[in-house]
C-alpha cells in the first residue's frame, strides 16, 4: 500500500506540473488554438495505459506492468523536456502521450490496492490511493515556479523547469514500484467489450462516465466564466474543486464499505446535481467555490463508489481486464467533455454548460434503477469471449 501510494502521488505530481507547462509551451509554439492538444494527448495516453495495463497484468503481474508504464513515463518526461527546450510541438505531444501511459498505471493502482484488502475494506483501500491525488494537486502546481527558476539558472527556457521536475517525479514513481512484491499473474479468461454491457459492469461504467463528463465540462469552463476576477481568485476556486476531488476520498471509501458502492454512487449523483444548480446560479467567487467543491466531491463519490462495485462484484478471472477497459472509457470521455463544453459555452454561456452537466449527471439513475443491477457486494458470472 505504501509503495502504491508513493508511486501514484509522484506520478500525479509529475502530470500536474507537466500538463500546465505543456499548455503554455503549445500556446507559444503554435498559438492558442493548440494549447489544449498536449493535455488531450496525455488523456489519450492515460486511456491507452489503463486499457493496456488491464490486459497485461492478467498475464505478467502488476509489478512488471507498473514498472513498464512508469518507465514509459520517464521516457515521455525526457521527450517533453527536450520539446520544452526546443519548443517542438510534435515532440511535446509524443512526450505527453508517454507520460499519460504512466498516469494510466497510476489510475489502475487503486484496483490493485483493493485486491490487498478483504471485501468489507476494499472501498477504503482504493480510496486511499485516490487520496494520493491530493499530493499531486497540491505539490505539482507549487513546484512550477521553483522549477522555472532552476531552469533559467542553467540557461534553459523557464517552461522546461516544470517538465524537468516531472522527470524526477516519474523516476520516484518507478523507484517506489520496485518495492512492490512480485506476485504471480491472477487467473484470467479472455473478455470482450460485449461484457461491458452486462448490468454488473454497465451500471458503474455509465455512472463514472457521466460523472466524468459533468465534472470536466463544468470545471473546464469555469476559468472562462470567471474572466476578470483575477488569477488569485481563480486559483482559490480551483483549489476548492481539487479539495473536493481528492481530499475526502477516505470518507467516500468508508461510505462504500458501509452502505455499498451503489448507494455511494447515488449520493455522488446528488452532489453533482446540486453542484450544477449552484453553478447555474452562482455569479460571485464565493458561490462558485461552493459549487466547485460540490462538483469535485460528487465526482469523487461516484468514482470511489463505482470502483468499489467493480472491485467487489467482478469475477477474479476477468476483474483487472474489465477494470482497465472501464477506466479507458472513462478517461477517454474527458476529451469529448472538453470539446463539447466549449461548444455549449459558445452557444449559451456557463449557464447552459451547468444545465447540460446536471442533466448528464442524473442519467445513470436510469441504469442503476434497472432490475438486475446488484445492490450489495456479490459475485456475478460474466460471459467470456473465449478460452477455458
Amino acid at each position: 500500500m505504501r509503495s502504491l501510494f508513493a508511486a501514484v502521488a509522484a506520478m500525479n505530481t509529475a502530470m500536474a506540473g507537466a500538463s500546465t507547462a505543456a499548455t503554455l509551451i503549445a500556446d507559444r509554439a503554435a498559438g492558442a488554438g493548440w494549447s489544449g492538444v498536449p493535455n488531450a494527448a496525455g488523456v489519450l495516453g492515460t486511456a491507452v495505459g489503463t486499457l493496456t495495463a488491464g490486459q497485461l497484468i492478467s498475464r505478467h503481474g502488476s509489478k512488471t506492468v507498473l514498472l513498464g508504464l512508469y518507465g514509459a513515463a520517464i521516457a515521455g518526461a525526457l521527450v517533453a523536456f527536450a520539446a520544452a527546450a526546443s519548443t517542438s510541438l510534435v515532440l511535446l505531444l509524443f512526450g505527453m502521450f508517454l507520460l499519460g501511459l504512466g498516469s494510466g498505471g497510476a489510475q489502475l493502482s487503486r484496483y490493485l490496492a483493493a485486491e490487498l484488502a478483504p471485501a468489507h475494506r476494499k472501498g477504503f483501500a482504493l480510496s486511499l490511493i485516490v487520496w494520493a491525488g491530493t499530493v499531486g494537486a497540491i505539490v505539482g502546481p507549487s513546484l512550477i515556479a521553483p522549477g522555472a527558476r532552476l531552469s533559467t539558472t542553467f540557461g534553459l527556457p523557464a517552461l522546461a523547469g516544470p517538465v524537468l521536475v516531472a522527470v524526477v517525479m516519474t523516476a520516484v514513481a518507478l523507484l517506489a514500484s520496485t518495492l512492490l512484491r512480485r506476485t504471480p499473474a491472477p487467473p484470467a479468461r479472455r473478455t470482450s467489450f460485449a461484457t461491458l454491457r452486462t448490468p454488473v459492469v454497465l451500471a458503474p461504467l455509465v455512472s463514472m462516465v457521466c460523472a466524468q463528463l459533468t465534472m470536466v465540462a463544468v470545471m473546464t469552463m469555469t476559468p472562462l466564466h470567471m474572466a476578470g476576477h483575477g488569477l488569485e481568485v481563480l486559483g482559490l476556486v480551483i483549489s476548492a474543486h481539487m479539495v473536493g476531488m481528492f481530499a475526502l476520498a477516505p470518507v467516500s471509501g468508508r461510505l462504500a464499505d458501509r452502505f455499498g458502492g451503489r448507494v455511494t454512487t447515488y449520493l455522488g449523483i446528488g452532489f453533482l446535481l446540486v453542484s450544477a444548480i449552484a453553478a447555474f446560479g452562482a455569479g460571485e467567487p464565493g458561490g462558485l467555490s461552493v459549487a466547485m467543491f460540490l462538483l469535485g466531491y460528487g465526482w469523487n463519490l461516484v468514482f470511489v463508489g463505482g470502483s468499489a462495485t467493480l472491485s467487489r462484484e467482478l469475477p477474479q478471472d476477468q476483474r483487472i481486464q474489465l477494470q482497465g477497459a472501464v477506466d479507458a472509457v472513462v478517461w477517454g470521455s474527458s476529451a469529448f467533455a472538453s470539446f463539447g463544453a466549449g461548444l455549449l459555452f459558445g452557444l449559451g454561456g456557463y449557464s447552459l454548460v451547468a444545465v447540460v452537466g446536471g442533466v448528464i449527471a442524473v442519467l445513470p439513475v436510469i441504469v442503476l434503477a434497472r432490475r438486475g443491477v446488484p445492490a450489495e457486494p456479490a459475485q456475478h458470472p460474466l460471459p467470456a469471449s473465449g478460452g477455458r
